[in-house]
């Protein structure tokens, strides 16, 4: 079984920033692909950004390109997203998850996921 705890969430102005982390036990960290998915009220979850297992690719959503950073540390077990440019439209809950599939990228889909974090609320107001 896999862990994962989200935090670095909160409340911020438009246009401010914020760095999440999610921590990882339970299985060898180095061995999962990590994403990020997000889920407004009303909404579908959806991929935000993701990092493979075997060479650190990232992949990201485009409507979040060139605001959001995905990246890993592998000695600390975390992933981490850093997002800039915070908008009153990236209110959501924010969700870490990984692949144990060891797939050669990432896979933008929910349903290929195997754990999930239980998400950070990402709040940003106008």
């Amino acid at each position: 079984q896999v862990q994962l705890v989200e935090s670095g969430g909160g409340l911020v102005q438009a246009g401010g920033s914020l760095k999440l982390s999610c921590a990882a036990s339970g299985r060898t960290f180095s061995t999962l692909a990590m994403a990020w998915f997000r889920q407004a009220p009303g909404k579908e979850r959806e991929f935000v950004a993701g990092i493979s297992y075997s060479d650190m690719s990232t992949y990201y959503a485009a409507f979040v390109k060139g605001r959001f950073t995905i990246s890993r540390d592998n000695a600390k077990d975390t992933v981490y997203l850093q997002i800039h440019s915070l908008k009153p439209e990236d209110t959501a809950v924010y969700y870490c998850a990984a692949d144990i599939k060891r797939r050669a990228g990432v896979a933008v889909g929910f349903r290929f996921y195997d754990y999930w974090g239980q998400g950070t609320q990402v709040t940003v107001s106008s």
